[in-house]
Parts: structure tokens; sequence; C-alpha cells
């Protein structure tokens, strides 16, 4: 059960990381970085992003976070149940923590922003006659 509700939790968080959604930012999901494989990274911040369940251990974590850590990067950990109960908060966690590493929000690129030209189009500029 535990692993279902962990890969549920991953899928939620991936709904929103996915294809450049959150703030236009590209994620990767289960990314190998050294010995170690990321739930999620933001490879332009250096931010890794862990969702755990019951079965991570304190030690092991610890141990992963400071390996992550000496490479530079910043890592986050979310509950389970605080993906599944609290999307809202741990997206903005993560919008905080990028801010805090360089990231500039504008709110074009926030994530209730609606598009200038409506939804799927495109604006053509088009030539008038050539003189």
């Amino acid at each position: 059960m535990l692993r279902a509700n962990q890969a549920e939790a991953e899928q939620r968080q991936w709904y929103h990381f996915r294809a450049h959604r959150f703030l236009r930012l590209k994620f990767k999901r289960q990314h190998q970085c050294g010995p170690y494989i990321a739930d999620f990274i933001c490879m332009a911040f250096k931010l890794v992003i862990e969702v755990d369940g019951g079965q991570h251990g304190a030690e092991v974590d610890a141990k992963r976070d400071a390996w992550f850590q000496r490479e530079g990067y910043r890592v986050l950990r979310f509950w389970n149940h605080d993906v599944m109960g609290n999307t809202e908060a741990v997206l903005e966690k993560v919008r905080e923590v990028l801010l805090e590493l360089g990231f500039v929000d504008t709110p074009a690129l926030s994530p209730d922003a609606s598009p200038a030209s409506g939804r799927g189009e495109q604006t053509v500029a088009k030539r008038g006659p050539s003189s």
C-alpha cells in the first residue's frame, strides 16, 4: 500500500512539473545523479525534490541529502500525504526555494496567468507589400 501511495503522490507531483507546466521550468523525473536517483530535479537551479513515504529512513535520507549538497544541489523533501492533501502548499514552497536560488517570477510565468492571445493561439506578424 505504501508503494502505491508513493507512486500516486509522485504522479500528482509530476503532473504539475512535466512539460514545463510549473513556472515554465524543466523538471526531470527519476533522474540519475551519481549513485542516487532523484524523484524530481530542476537542473537549471540544481534543485532536487523528493517525495517520501513511510518506508524512508532518516539515516539513508541524510546520507543522500549530504551527497546532493556536496554536489551543489538544494534538496526539498515532502511527505506523500502533503503532496496528496496540500499540493498547493507544496508547490508554493518549491516556488519560494526557486526564488531563493535566483529564479525571477513574473506574472506572465505564474501558474494562474492566462495567455495573452488566447489558448493555443499564436500571433503571426504579416508583412505588407514590398516597396
